[in-house]
């Protein structure tokens, strides 16, 4: 039963499976004893705010700093039912007034096996076990990334501005859930970062690293690629074909000139 200082708050689509409040359906009256901003309430609830996309209340759009009061009714929708869905980090919306100017990604170490397979589909992303997560919200927002967690304390961090919970833990879902989120279906930059340390590989004259080459790989291989910051040498050898196969099998199809190398 509602009463008068209630608000009540309508958490939309996968919102509602966030909700730390049991069996309410995605439905939550909130009693206002004190005037509190949107995203302190539905934080305290369990929900990151880097999980909503859109806040509407009596015909208006709404970004976190809107005050609760007695009486009033709330939706919050994830990114699959807000209007600016599917997720673009590079246009601004009421709840993110300022774009980032590309899509990069910043992974905890909980989801650590998701850093060498964005990197192969060619994402600048940056991870460090011993990161700790006020770090991690620091870099973030100074570099302008998306932060990949299971953490949701890491995720309330009022400084991320874009990130997902991830909710598997089977690591090729994980990349196809952050795949599937963001809408990522152009595969062009495949193989253009070290998996070691994310930096864009240069091609590099076979001459230069004959020396450093197995008498198999000198003879069978003549594109290399270098990086620049751990000196490794990258080609289409095995490894390339064993990690194209594996994208295949996700679903995740990329041309055949895609990339110019991988490590083996």
């Amino acid at each position: 039963m509602m009463i008068a200082n209630d608000a009540v708050l309508f958490f939309a689509g996968e919102l509602a499976e966030l909700l730390t409040y049991p069996d309410c359906a995605g439905i939550v009256r909130y009693p206002v004893g004190r005037r509190a901003s949107i995203k302190d309430v539905i934080e305290a609830m369990g929900v990151p705010h880097a999980e909503v996309y859109a806040i509407h209340s009596r015909g208006v759009v709404h970004d976190f700093g809107l005050l609760l009061e007695h009486g009033m009714s709330v939706a919050l929708l994830p990114a699959g039912l807000a209007p600016e869905y599917p997720v673009d980090v590079t246009l601004p919306t009421i709840l993110r007034p300022t774009p980032f100017d590309s899509l990069r990604f910043l992974v905890d170490e909980n989801v650590a096996g998701l850093v060498p397979l964005l990197r192969a589909l060619g994402f600048d992303t940056v991870h460090d076990r011993f990161w700790s997560d006020e770090e991690m919200a620091e870099r973030a927002v100074r570099e302008g990334r998306v932060v990949l967690s299971r953490s949701r304390a890491l995720l309330k961090r009022t400084a991320i501005v874009y990130g997902r919970l991830i909710r598997t833990q089977v690591v090729e879902e994980q990349l196809l859930e952050v795949l599937g989120h963001f809408r990522i279906s152009s595969m062009d930059r495949i193989f253009s970062r070290c998996l070691c340390c994310n930096e864009v590989l240069k091609p590099v004259d076979k001459k230069e690293i004959l020396e450093r080459l197995e008498p198999k790989t000198r003879k069978y291989f003549d594109d290399f690629m270098i990086c620049s910051i751990c000196d490794r040498i990258f080609w289409r050898g095995s490894h390339h074909q064993k990690l194209m196969e594996r994208f295949a099998r996700l679903g995740i199809m990329a041309g055949p000139e895609a990339g110019q190398s991988a490590p083996t």
